[in-house]
């Protein structure tokens, strides 16, 4: 059974939908004993990461994801899901993330050529940097996903798994043992999001 965070933020729904097309079981849920319980973890999130990380740690869901990630269990996180991931965001300020993966998140202003539109929203290729990668069974390099985001993962070389081009090269998925992240939306990307997640559930 796989485990949707639910704290206050994020395409709960969508995402348990699309879960149940592959045939996973999903629950949205906000109880602890149920996360300890779950196979997986799934963090989705969207909207800022300062009020995000403060809602996910007034819950103490925080913990729970984090005691999961250390026991072994697979995580992925989603979009924003994801930016907490790392070890802190620049997002308005300065604000500490769940230091399960090493790196920073950074605005995309000053970084893309002049005249790209901020927010980055759309499809965009993967350029799929370690294709022996579990996540990556079923996705080939050239595959287009749905992104929506003004910020990406950077300083994190080492867990890069895809990248998409925009302007400079996005970091679009990461891995550092069983925890896990996709910038882009699965839920949102068709066939290949579905293969994505499929490959997740198969961890």
């Amino acid at each position: 059974m796989i485990a949707i965070i639910d704290y206050g933020v994020g395409n709960l729904f969508s995402l348990k939908s699309s879960l149940g097309m592959i045939g996973a079981q999903a629950v949205v849920t906000g109880d602890a004993d149920v996360i300890r319980r779950a196979d997986r973890l799934i963090l989705p999130g969207v909207g800022a990461f300062g009020d995000a990380r403060k809602k996910l740690a007034q819950t103490g869901l925080d913990a729970a994801l984090c005691r999961e990630a250390e026991r072994g269990k697979p995580v992925m996180g989603i979009c924003l899901g994801m930016q907490m991931l790392f070890e802190k965001s620049l997002e308005y300020g300065e604000h500490e993330g769940l230091g399960l993966i090493p790196g920073e998140v950074v605005p995309m202003a000053g970084r893309l050529p002049a005249g790209l539109k901020i927010p980055h929203i759309g499809w965009n290729a993967l350029n799929i940097k370690r294709p022996d990668h579990p996540l990556m069974k079923y996705t080939d390099s050239g595959d287009c996903v749905y992104f929506v985001h003004s910020f990406f993962a950077d300083h994190c070389a080492e867990s890069v798994i895809a990248t998409a081009e925009y302007g400079i090269d996005v970091t679009a998925a990461v891995a550092r043992g069983n925890v896990l992240g996709c910038q882009f939306h699965p839920e949102k990307s068709g066939t290949v999001g579905l293969g994505i997640l499929k490959a997740f559930c198969e961890l």
